[in-house]
C-alpha cells in the first residue's frame, strides 16, 4: 500500500501527478478533489504505518519528522519514507533509504514532476555498491546479523580493502565486476587469497567461509537437490540431516535452488515435507525417460527395477542442475527404520564460472545501438571473435586491454570452434559477435550444437534486428490499424531453397508487411513472386546497411524493385521492405482513445 499524505493544499495537482505515477492513494485533512480525509497526519501514520510500504508526504519536511517520529524502528522493517517540497523542487529520502527503497523512489518521483531527488546516503553519492540492497536485487540470501552487515558497510563505504571472492557467474556477479570499485580486488579461488591484505571479504557462492577477517556471504540459489526414497517415508528428520550434511561440506542451505525427484516419488510425504522447509526453492518433477542416459556416479540395479533409472537422486539433482557437476555424491539415510532416502547435490552448470560464452546481438549497425548488457559483455571479454564483414570493428573498440580480438571472415566453421574452445578450455570468457539478432539469420545454430556436444555453457544476449531498423529508417509503423496487423521476415529461395509451404508468393498473399532478407542478388525472382499476390504499385524499400556510415535507401513501387536493386549495385547487407505500411499515415489506433480504459487509464 502507498500513501500520499499533502500537507500543503496548493500541491494538489502535484499530488495527482505523483498519485498516477505510483499509483497512491491521496490523503489530506481537508476535502479536496480526489483526497481521502483523515483528522491529523500523525494519527493516520500511527494506525497505518505497519501496512504502508512508501509513504510521500508533500509540505514541509518539519511535518514530516514530526509525524512519523514515534513510529520509526527498525530500517528492515520501516516503510520508505519521502518528502517533496510543496514547489516539486526537492524529492527528499526520510526513512528506509535503501532497505525500503526510499531512495530509488525519489529519483522515480523527481523524473515524474520534473524534481531533484537530494540523496544523502554514502554509498549511492559515492558510486558503490548498496551491500545491504544487493540479496534482494538479485535474488540472493544471506544470513548476515543486522550489526554485522553495518560493520561490513562501514568497512566497504570508507574504501578499506576489500576481497571479493566470486565463486558463480550471474547477473548480480556480472554487475559487481563491471562496477569493481578500486579498492576491491576479485578472485575465483578462496586459497588464492592473502586475508593479510584485505580488511573484509565479500563472498558469492555457495560454500560457507570461517576467515580471520570480517566475511559478508552472498548466497545465489545454485545448489540443486535430487532424492530418492521408499514409498511413503516418514519426512521426520530428514530435512534437518540434509541441511547437517551441505554444512558439513562447507555448502549452506540457503543456496538450495531447486528440489528434484522422478514422477514416481511426486506425492511422497518427503517432498512435501521439503518443500516446506526450503520455501523459497523450485521443485522439479521428472520423468523416467528424462533422467536416462545421465550418467552417474552410483548406479543401483535396485532403482532401476523400482523406477526405470539407475539413479533417482544423482539423475534428478544434475537434471534439475543444467548439467553442473556433484558436489555431493549419492548419499544414503535411514533415520528410523524402513524409511530409507537418498540424496545428491549439484551445482548449477549455467552459473559456474569458468569458460563461458556469450552470443552476442550488434545491432544492425551502429556501434551505438548495441544493448546495454551486450557492451558489458564486450567489455569483459577475453576474446571476441565477430563476424568482421558484417559487424563494424568499432564495436571491438569496447575490448578491454589485453583481450583478443579476431575477425571471422576468414575462418570456417572448425577454425572458429577450434579458437572459442581453446579459450573455453581455459576458463576464460568468450564473446562470439552477429550481426543484428543472432537469433534471425545469424546461423548460430550449428554453434549452439557444436558447444551442446562438447558441454560448453552459453548464454545469448539478443541484439536489435535490422527490420526494426529498417521501421526506424523509413519513419515507419510496420502494422497499420485494421489493416495490416502481421509483419513476415523472411528470405527468398537462393542457395539454401525455402520450404515449399513457405515460398514468397504464398506468404505474399497475407498482404502482409515483408521484411525480405539475403535477396538482394536473386531480386528479380523475388519481384516475381511477390506481384502474384501484391499490386504492381505496392510501395516497396531497398535499405542499404542500415545504420551505418554508408546507410542508403531507395523507396519505388513493387514493379520496379529489380531495377532499384541493380541500378543502386545494391547486394550484401540490403533489406528489401514491402507493403502498405511504408510511409502510411492513415489508420488510428484505439490504445489512445478516449473511451478506451486500462489499468493505468481509468
Amino acid at each position: 500500500m502507498r500513501a500520499i499524505v499533502l500537507v500543503s493544499e496548493s500541491s494538489i495537482g502535484l499530488a495527482h501527478k505523483i498519485s498516477q505515477a505510483i499509483d497512491a492513494v491521496i490523503y489530506s485533512q481537508k476535502e479536496l478533489d480526489g483526497c481521502t480525509v483523515i483528522k491529523t497526519y500523525a494519527r493516520f501514520i500511527k494506525e497505518n504505518w505497519s501496512s504502508l510500504e512508501q509513504i510521500v508526504f508533500i509540505g514541509a519536511m518539519g511535518i514530516c519528522v514530526r509525524s512519523i517520529a514515534p513510529c520509526v524502528k527498525d530500517k528492515y522493517k520501516d516503510p520508505a519514507v519521502v518528502c517533496v517540497d510543496s514547489t516539486g523542487r526537492f524529492v527528499i529520502p526520510v526513512l528506509s533509504g535503501h532497505i525500503g527503497g526510499a531512495n530509488d523512489l525519489a529519483r522515480q518521483i523527481a523524473q515524474v514532476i520534473d524534481g531533484q531527488a537530494v540523496v544523502t546516503t554514502q554509498s549511492d553519492n559515492t558510486g558503490l555498491w548498496a551491500l545491504d540492497t544487493l540479496a534482494a536485487r538479485f535474488g540472493w540470501k544471506t544470513d548476515l546479523s543486522r550489526a554485522r552487515m553495518n560493520r561490513a558497510i562501514a568497512l566497504f563505504v570508507e574504501r578499506h580493502p576489500v576481497a571479493l571472492l566470486l565463486e558463480v557467474r550471474d547477473n548480480g556477479t556480472d554487475y559487481l565486476e563491471s562496477t569493481l570499485p578500486e579498492h576491491v580486488k576479485v578472485f575465483s579461488k578462496y586459497d588464492d587469497i592473502d586475508l593479510s591484505q584485505f580488511e573484509l571479504l565479500i563472498t558469492v557462492g555457495p560454500h560457507i567461509f570461517d576467515a580471520p577477517i570480517p566475511v559478508l556471504s552472498y548466497y545465489p540459489q545454485v545448489l540443486h537437490i535430487g532424492f530418492g526414497c521408499r514409498r511413503q517415508c516418514r519426512p521426520d528428520g530428514i530435512a534437518e540431516h540434509i541441511e547437517n550434511c551441505l554444512k558439513e561440506n562447507g555448502l549452506s542451505p540457503l543456496a538450495i535452488a531447486s528440489i528434484g525427484t522422478i514422477e514416481l516419488k511426486k506425492d511422497e510425504p518427503l517432498l512435501a515435507d521439503l518443500q516446506s522447509r526450503w520455501s523459497w526453492a523450485g521443485t522439479q518433477i521428472w520423468t523416467a525417460s528424462d533422467l536416462e542416459g545421465i550418467d552417474v556416479p552410483n548406479p543401483s540395479e535396485k532403482a532401476f527395477e523400482v523406477t526405470g533409472v539407475y539413479g533417482v537422486a544423482e539423475g534428478a539433482a544434475l537434471r534439475s542442475g543444467n548439467d553442473g557437476v556433484l558436489l555431493i555424491e549419492k548419499q544414503k539415510g535411514q533415520l528410523s527404520e524402513g524409511n530409507d532416502f537418498t540424496f545428491a547435490v549439484a551445482m548449477d552448470g549455467l552459473k559456474m564460472r569458468g569458460g563461458f560464452i556469450e552470443i552476442v546481438g550488434a545491432g544492425p549497425g551502429d556501434p551505438e545501438l548495441v544493448s546495454v548488457r551486450g557492451k558489458r559483455m564486450l567489455e569483459r571479454a577475453d576474446l571476441i571473435l565477430y563476424a568482421g564483414s558484417l559487424v563494424p570493428k568499432e564495436l571491438t573498440y569496447y575490448a578491454k586491454p589485453g583481450a583478443v580480438v579476431r575477425s571471422s571472415a576468414d575462418m570456417d566453421l572448425e577454425q572458429q570452434f577450434a579458437l572459442m574452445k581453446d579459450f573455453y578450455d581455459r576458463g576464460l570468457f568468450v564473446v562470439r559477435l552477429h550481426t543484428g539478432d543472432p537469433c534471425i539469420y545469424g546461423a548460430i545454430q550449428e554453434q549452439m550444437a557444436f558447444f551442446d556436444k562438447y558441454g560448453m555453457r552459453y548464454h545469448i544476449t539478443p541484439g536489435i534486428s535490422s527490420f526494426q531498423a529498417a521501421a526506424a529508417a523509413l519513419r515507419s509503423q510496420f502494422t497499420i490499424p485494421e489493416k495490416v496487423q502481421s509483419i513476415i521476415l523472411t528470405r527468398g529461395g537462393g542457395r539454401t531453397p525455402m520450404p515449399e509451404k513457405e515460398q514468397l508468393h504464398k506468404l505474399a498473399q497475407s498482404q502482409s508487411t515483408m521484411c525480405i532478407y539475403l535477396s538482394a542478388a536473386i531480386v528479380e525472382q523475388v519481384q516475381e513472386e511477390l506481384l502474384q499476390a501484391y499490386p504492381p504499385q505496392t510501395p516497396v524499400a531497398a535499405c542499404y546497411k542500415l545504420t551505418w556510415k554508408e546507410e542508403k535507401i531507395y523507396r519505388g513501387q513493387l514493379k520496379d524493385l529489380a531495377r532499384i536493386v541493380r541500378d543502386n549495385n545494391l547486394t550484401l547487407t540490403t533489406l528489401l521492405v514491402v507493403g502498405d505500411a511504408i510511409d502510411n499515415r492513415q489508420g488510428l489506433s484505439r490504445l489512445y482513445a478516449h473511451e478506451f480504459k486500462h489499468l493505468y487509464r481509468k
